[in-house]
């Protein structure tokens, strides 16, 4: 026995799902009898949807709700296919600047040299001031390792070098035949801005960091023995 068939679900709309993924309401999707304007180009004020629409429409702008809780709803009169665009620049300009930090390992024997020592602590200088960690270890190879209070010497004179750019994790610590130290880039605190909407209402323009485990980067000949 055959199905009856569907009832019809009613005519294709494209633009259903851009309205329903689109972040403000904007012109017809407006549905206040009531709005309240604000920004450049027009007297602040309480109007009717209808004039805001028709004041939009005489500038060849978008009529864009940026306050939909309030009471009437607070809409402003800007081109938001620009603002989108500039949002959606911004945005990856800031992913492209966003630094992933690593891990930079430097590295040490107890028969260091002063020559060696300061080339070391510049690059440590360059990778903590990028926004990376530091691991400094010491090496030790065959009796070598009866040298163990000067490997911990070196690395304390090295996070003493770097204290105006570094942040101590923990003393100088034995793994295997290496003494390892760690140091994490200083910390400034930058104020943050508010969200883009709260921007958008405020008429101001607008103004994570994935560690991963990088190979080491500084080698040193070994020294002889």
């Amino acid at each position: 026995m055959a199905f009856p068939p569907r009832p019809p679900r009613g005519a294709f709309n494209p633009r259903f799902k851009k309205e329903q993924q689109q972040e403000h309401r904007t012109n017809h999707m407006i549905k206040a009898p009531e709005v309240r304007l604000v920004g450049e180009n027009i007297e602040p004020g309480v109007y009717s949807l209808v004039q805001a629409n028709g004041f939009a429409k005489e500038q060849e702008l978008d009529l864009v709700e940026i306050s939909p809780g309030a009471n009437p709803p607070v809409c402003r009169i800007i081109d938001y296919n620009k603002f989108l665009y500039e949002e959606k620049k911004k945005k990856k300009e800031m992913k492209a600047k966003a630094k992933t930090s690593e891990v930079k390992e430097i590295r040490f024997t107890p028969n260091t040299d002063d020559h060696d020592f300061e080339f070391k602590v510049k690059h440590a200088e360059k990778f903590l001031e990028d926004g990376n960690k530091v691991k400094a270890h010491v090496q030790f190879k065959g009796r070598a390792i009866m040298f163990k209070e000067r490997g911990e010497v070196l690395l304390l004179k090295f996070a003493d070098r770097l204290k105006d750019v570094s942040a101590l994790e923990g003393m100088p610590k034995m793994e295997g035949k290496r003494m390892l130290v760690m140091f994490a880039p200083k910390i400034i605190k930058k104020k943050s801005s508010g969200n883009d909407l709260g921007k958008l209402h405020k008429d101001k323009p607008e103004e994570k960091v994935a560690e991963t485990i990088a190979t080491p980067v500084a080698e040193e000949t070994p020294a002889a023995e």
